[in-house]
């Protein structure tokens, strides 16, 4: 049974359609599959009380049965009844039809963005980050939607287990199948290997397709691939060497190790030149990945929590962003970012924003948001640590792509400039104190940050205070 498929009638994007369909169905619906679907759940809810009786089997020493955990808005009646004994989900039913169906509205308003930025050009070649952690949470919308800029969906087995990708015929589609360069992170790499061997499947006959190369980049590409007697011109999907991970990036930004935002994505491309697929497991592709990144117009990054965002941790800009400098260096170029937030959406699904859009926002909302330092502040030492790897991570988006000085600016006056706030900083942790003032004289230094010469002064003064406290000089350290 396909879980999607092109023409016929229209899928419901969520079990809320699903039980609009039911009670007031659309002409071209079929009745039979609402009403089956809503019987389905009811049956499946009313073993609510199986909670309680499975606890008692369990703490008896009784086996429970295991099932699949999640959301019964995203996911449906696939992870009813409770009180099971609940994994994250089954890889062989990834993308479940709820993340293809977000995945697919997700590439399609992606597709919208970039029309609208563009003129009406469609982008040849997407980038779409596949993070394992990710993948789990959503159940694959990722994977979705690097089918929907193909062109293809997923196709099910009898037993609900994801058989196959399948395209779908360019007169369905009604526009060109996007190229696709899937960056993978090591987990999912190491934890999907039946989603890569499909979707590397899939490029291969997306390749080889009888279709024009005018409505298949991905046929495109490869043919001039092929023609310049490069190995496997359809491989898509690219991680680091089998076994390692990380782009490095993150280790360059913190040892402020490097010169040029150009440096850092020749390192992110030189440690994810590494294709995976049938037959290969991890071979050096260095020539298909840079055909690859010379095309791609957009990158699409998929957030998963309302914890940690952009702003919070290191990886996003080491790879993400870094990602977004080896793409515009290899085409000489901008590149856009769609950010993708599977926590929210607005009235009609999943809706991109623009990296920049972004980061102002999770600045304003966290870095510069007084109630948020100020709980960071009465967290003592982890709190200090907290604030000191977001001045970390803002040096390392202004490396691979760009900060506004008004952060810059908010974060000096907020954590260096306060004298009550940098004392506090300065007692509660004097490395991570350091480090700010540290990451805000290195931002000025390298261009990112216009400051005036007066406020940088009064930075490097109480940068010298905190290094001798680090050191133990200062009177006010504690001789060891």
């Amino acid at each position: 049974e396909a879980v999607a498929a092109g023409g016929g009638a229209a899928t419901p994007t969520n079990f809320l359609d699903a039980l609009r369909n039911f009670f007031a169905p659309d002409d071209d619906a079929a009745p039979p599959d609402g009403i089956a679907e809503a019987h389905a759940l009811k049956a499946a809810l009313e073993r609510s009380d199986e909670e309680l009786s499975n606890l008692v089997q369990g703490l008896n020493g009784g086996y429970v049965p295991a099932q699949p955990g999640g959301d019964v808005l995203r996911d449906g009646v696939g992870v009813l009844p409770t009180g099971r004994n609940i994994y994250a989900l089954d890889p062989y039913r990834m993308p479940s039809k709820a993340a293809f169906i977000r995945g697919k509205l997700a590439a399609e308003r992606v597709l919208e963005q970039h029309l609208a930025a563009n003129g009406g050009a469609y982008p040849e070649t997407v980038a779409v980050t596949m993070w394992g952690l990710d993948s789990i949470k959503t159940k694959g919308e990722s994977v979705g939607m690097a089918l929907a800029f193909i062109g293809a969906v997923p196709v099910a087995e009898g037993t609900g287990r994801v058989a196959r990708f399948d395209l779908v015929p360019l007169e369905d589609l009604g526009r060109p199948r996007i190229d696709v360069l899937a960056s993978l992170s090591g987990i999912f790499r190491d934890t999907f290997e039946n989603v890569i061997l499909l979707l590397d499947d899939l490029t291969e006959r997306a390749a080889a397709a009888d279709e024009p190369v005018e409505m298949n980049f991905v046929k495109k590409h490869a043919q001039e691939l092929a023609a310049d007697g490069v190995e496997r011109p359809a491989a898509r999907l690219f991680s680091n060497p089998a076994g390692d991970y990380g782009s490095m990036v993150n280790e360059r930004v913190g040892a402020g190790d490097w010169t040029t935002s150009d440096e850092l994505g020749d390192t992110w491309a030189s440690r994810n030149s590494f294709s995976y697929g049938r037959g290969d497991q991890g071979s050096n592709r260095a020539d298909v990945l840079q055909k690859l990144l010379k095309t791609t117009e957009r990158v699409v990054q998929e957030i998963d929590s309302v914890e940690y965002g952009l702003t919070d941790i290191q990886e996003y800009y080491a790879n993400t962003g870094a990602l977004k400098t080896a793409a515009e260096s290899a085409g000489d170029r901008d590149v856009a970012v769609s950010i993708v937030e599977a926590f929210t959406d607005d009235a009609d699904g999943p809706r991109p924003r623009d990296l920049e859009d972004v980061l102002r926002l999770e600045y304003r909302s966290k870095l510069l948001n007084p109630k948020w330092s100020d709980a960071m502040l009465e967290q003592g030492s982890g709190g200090a640590y907290e604030i000191s790897s977001r001045f970390t991570a803002m040096v390392g988006w202004g490396a691979v792509a760009s900060v506004d000085d008004f952060v810059f600016d908010g974060a000096a006056e907020r954590y260096a400039l306060d004298d009550r706030v940098s004392e506090t900083l300065r007692t509660a942790n004097p490395e991570a104190y350091r480090n700010m003032l540290s990451r805000l004289l290195e931002a000025a230094g390298r261009g990112m940050w216009s400051a005036d010469e007066d406020t940088l002064q009064k930075i490097r003064d109480k940068y010298d205070d905190a290094d001798d406290a680090v050191e133990g000089v200062a009177p006010t350290a504690v001789a060891l």
